[in-house]
């Protein structure tokens, strides 16, 4: 079994540790915490633009940083040496949140951004020793194990979480806010702990030393590899989609009546379908192909960004909140595996940072696709149907990044 050999252990159970800073942190608390409790007393619209501005500003500079440090890290076979860095300022960032009092939003905003860059820095060295835990063949189901793990510990997590807010008494807190800054302590506590085995399981090979660094070289590479370039150009358009639908879907659904528990529990609901689910999408990579995989999960996307702007009660939601379960691990695992294997192994840290940089540069055109189209609706006289016809405007994401997969699987057949 692939999971008892100890690299494998240590590598997938790293994504077990810090998904749990994505659902209980990112996802979950932090957003409605950082607005009614560090923003108390502010106007809604003022400090929905302040978490806008913490987000863009940590997306940011974790997206300038990723290709430079990945490159370096390849040149001195320090990988994992920056991914304890980058691991051990996201855990202390996190668990910081604890400390800050109410009203400090601006201390509170300053904590989450670095305990951001500590998060999306991390995955950056994470993903580049993918190719060090498995051989090509083995590496979608490798990948998609990774998630499967993750979205299970961050579940696991949340829902302890959720439970201690709900029944905040029962565990022995004051109050609400007491037992939400100390899930953010839990949150630091249990990704520094599970991140252990990585660092003593995983081994990275040492770099040519004869290789000079160049800090251009990372995008120029890229530019240079035809097959790469339309991958991550196909890869830009349709994971915006799928973070889009991540970032939108608790927005949208307060936007046409849903209560704020609906949500918790459609979170929920993905988190755990997820778990199995990106294990059997990692089957279904070395079944039928891996470009198949990410094919069928982008025209699944595609209809639930359709289906979603016609729902009408909870259950629905329920059901969409499944769908989006079944393939959103799928998608991220099988895209993180197809890249391992058109990459030259020696320069898998620069190669991983352009593609982390893509990733955190997504979720910007489609967020304000939603918010022009509706905007513009709305300015119509359809405030009614603005929320739907921009979140039906996600699709276009998926069928420009489907097309132009295709596009480069074509161009890579003929090549070869």
């Amino acid at each position: 079994m692939l999971i008892k050999q100890k690299k494998v252990f240590g590598w997938v159970l790293y994504d077990w540790a810090n998904s749990s800073f994505a659902t209980t942190v990112m996802a979950g608390f932090f957003p409605v915490f950082f607005k009614n409790y560090w923003s108390k007393g502010a106007d809604v619209s003022l400090s929905t633009a302040r978490m806008g501005v913490a987000n863009s500003i940590a997306g940011l500079l974790v997206a300038l940083l990723s290709p430079i440090l990945g490159s370096i890290a390849d040149k001195l076979s320090k990988r994992k040496a920056f991914l304890f860095i980058f691991t051990l300022l996201g855990v202390l960032s996190t668990s910081s949140l604890y400390l800050v009092s109410e009203g400090n939003w601006e201390i509170a905003a300053i904590v989450y951004i670095l305990a951001i860059i500590g998060f999306s820095g991390s995955n950056t060295f994470y993903d580049s020793l993918l190719i060090f835990v498995s051989k090509e063949k083995e590496m979608d189901f490798i990948s998609s194990l990774g998630y499967s793990i993750g979205y299970l510990g961050g579940g696991v997590l949340f829902a302890l979480n959720v439970w201690m807010t709900l029944s905040y008494e029962y565990f022995g807190f004051n109050d609400v806010s007491q037992a939400v800054k100390t899930s953010f302590l839990m949150v630091g506590v249990w990704w520094l702990l599970f991140s252990v085995p990585v660092f003593l399981f995983v081994k990275e090979e040492r770099a040519v030393k004869s290789e000079k660094f160049k800090a251009i070289e990372a995008f120029k590479n890229v530019l240079t590899d035809k097959k790469v370039l339309l991958f991550l150009l196909a890869y830009w358009f349709y994971i915006d989609g799928v973070d889009t639908i991540i970032r939108m879907a608790v927005d949208y659904g307060l936007s046409i009546g849903f209560e704020s528990k609906d949500l918790i529990t459609a979170l929920l609901i993905t988190q755990f379908v997820g778990f199995p689910f990106a294990i059997i999408f990692g089957f279904i990579g070395e079944k039928i192909g891996t470009h198949r995989g990410i094919l069928i999960a982008i025209f699944i996307y595609l209809a639930v960004s359709i289906w979603g702007a016609f729902m009408d009660s909870v259950t629905e939601f329920y059901v969409l909140a499944v769908v989006i379960g079944l393939v959103q691990g799928g998608i991220q695992s099988l895209s993180r595996s197809y890249f391992g294997k058109l990459i030259p192994e020696k320069r898998s840290g620069e190669y991983y940072g352009v593609y982390n940089m893509l990733g955190k540069f997504a979720a910007v055109l489609g967020p304000l696709l939603v918010g022009f189209v509706s905007y513009f609706i709305s300015r119509l006289g359809y405030e009614k149907i603005a929320p739907r016809l921009g979140i039906a405007s996600i699709s276009i994401l998926f069928l420009i990044g489907g097309t132009m997969f295709v596009y480069s699987l074509k161009q890579s057949r003929k090549k070869n």
